[in-house]
């Protein structure tokens, strides 16, 4: 389980700043306390609520269907995040001691339970919240690659703010660097320098969420690209899978399948790509073979708001 300190040192050497310290309560009254990796995850999640929001309103799509959707899919991806993580760093969680086994067995809960202190796997959250918007949306008759086009982009956009949160922890970072932006976190008296892989990741998405939203979907002269059902849901599985195959290699902290030689983020983020690619390219041939069918539903041509409201005026 991460030993997280009450507050960190940090220092950007090379930048010219002086070191400072981050506290990792972000919000404090009285016994009550709010942790900053908390909160920022709550603002990455709202994030993503506003960004799919904004998509079913302008599809003209249900509100109440997004209430539940939002609901069933942020609760079972903080779950599975969280147990994805917990799997596999089980013995760190596991308390044993002198106290009866069912005094363990709270003390053993109470740290699973406890995401403040931070140990979300990602994958484990997108495959959990993926099953549950795919149920929330056959149960509501909506197409599910239509749903999971939605919550792609917003995934992205999630994970570019909660990323931040390891900043605070001052975790989730790389290997040892002299790179010009080498964060130094202060360790037993001593500066070490590594890789700040959680900058890395939140700006691979970030750039991967604005190339998604304006190309497939903002753009007029562009989003017409976008030809089917299930394409920014492909992108991203491809997209997301070969920034964290890269940057997952980098991390000291990785979960592993096998010691030292498979980490499980990396296996996850290969086949990522390669399913992603492979349904890409079915979808594609498919298309130019005029052939629809579960996998791949056409998305049909619309006018955009810029040019009804010109050709209205123009009337």
């Amino acid at each position: 389980m991460t030993n997280l300190l009450r507050v960190n040192r940090i220092w950007f050497k090379n930048f010219g700043w002086d070191e400072f310290e981050i506290n990792t309560v972000a919000i404090k009254i009285g016994k009550f306390e709010v942790a900053w990796y908390g909160l920022i995850i709550m603002i990455g999640i709202f994030s993503a609520i506003f960004y799919v929001w904004r998509r079913f309103k302008e599809n003209g799509m249900s509100t109440d269907d997004l209430i539940d959707l939002a609901f069933f899919t942020v609760l079972s991806g903080i779950v599975g995040a969280r147990l994805y993580y917990v799997i596999f760093e089980f013995d760190s969680y596991l308390v044993t001691g002198e106290a009866n086994f069912f005094a363990n067995l709270w003390e053993t809960l109470k740290n699973i339970v406890a995401i403040w202190n931070g140990g979300l796997g990602i994958y484990g959250g997108i495959i959990a919240g993926g099953l549950a918007a795919s149920l929330v949306a056959k149960h509501k008759k909506i197409n599910i690659l239509t749903i999971l086009d939605f919550l792609a982009p917003a995934v992205m956009l999630a994970q570019a703010i909660g990323r931040w949160g390891n900043f605070f922890n001052a975790e989730a970072h790389g290997g040892a660097t002299e790179l010009p932006w080498a964060m130094g976190i202060l360790e037993g008296g001593s500066w070490s320098f590594y890789h700040p892989t959680f900058l890395y990741e939140s700006l691979w998405n970030v750039v991967g969420f604005l190339t998604i939203w304006l190309v497939l979907v903002r753009i007029p002269k562009t989003k017409k690209l976008h030809k089917f059902h299930g394409q920014i849901f492909y992108t991203y599985l491809i997209w997301y899978g070969l920034g964290r195959f890269w940057i997952e290699g980098l991390r000291t902290d990785s979960l592993y399948l096998i010691p030292d030689v498979i980490r499980v983020s990396q296996l996850v983020a290969f086949l990522s790509v390669v399913i992603g690619a492979a349904l890409m390219a079915y979808s594609f041939v498919m298309l130019n073979k005029n052939k629809e069918n579960i996998l791949v539903k056409r998305v049909k041509n619309e006018i955009s708001k810029e040019k009804v409201e010109k050709d209205g005026a123009t009337n």
